[in-house]
């Protein structure tokens, strides 16, 4: 996740909308603009959007945890903190932004990117800059879930980070 709500807001709408099909975006602004979140041709719009930038492969053949994610979600914790649109935040944590405060965190921290992710992988790059003892890993086949679409990279990336930390290698920056 992005420090800043802020920031995903405007990467969302400056590279990730202008990117889908014009027609596609027309209509999925036109249901939301009426409200029709929970109308069945909302979601067929977004599907095109999620396998391209949440899970990287056709939508049938989504790992089953995550098809239970995506059928169980709770919607009456996810709307009113995220808001009800796939376009952006509107919901409790539209102005959320942490970023200030990441050079407090002295946690080794992975900070863990996709190419084709939600998330803006410039900013997940800048975040890892700013913890004291920070690391980036771009996946760069993966989306919003590299844990599936980009595994080799992510895995890789992963344990040469706890082996680095085992070693010692992740320090605190000078």
């Amino acid at each position: 996740m992005m420090s800043s709500i802020p920031a995903y807001n405007a990467y969302a709408h400056d590279v990730l909308m202008p990117a889908m099909d014009p027609a596609a975006l027309a209509e999925i602004e036109a249901l939301e603009a009426r409200k029709e979140f929970e109308s069945p041709r909302y979601m067929e719009l977004l599907i095109p959007y999620y396998t391209e930038h949440i899970l990287r492969m056709p939508f049938a053949d989504w790992p089953d945890p995550m098809m239970r994610c995506f059928t169980r979600l709770n919607r009456s914790i996810y709307v009113p903190m995220q808001g009800p649109s796939e376009m952006g935040a509107s919901g409790k944590l539209e102005k959320w932004d942490r970023s200030a405060d990441l050079k407090r965190i002295t946690t080794p921290t992975l900070v863990i990117g996709a190419q084709h992710d939600t998330m803006d992988p410039k900013h997940m790059a800048w975040m890892a800059t700013q913890f004291p003892r920070g690391r980036f890993l771009l996946c760069p086949n993966g989306g919003h879930l590299a844990l599936y679409d980009d595994q080799e990279t992510y895995m890789k990336g992963l344990l040469a980070f706890l082996k680095d930390l085992d070693a010692g290698k992740v320090q605190a920056a000078k």
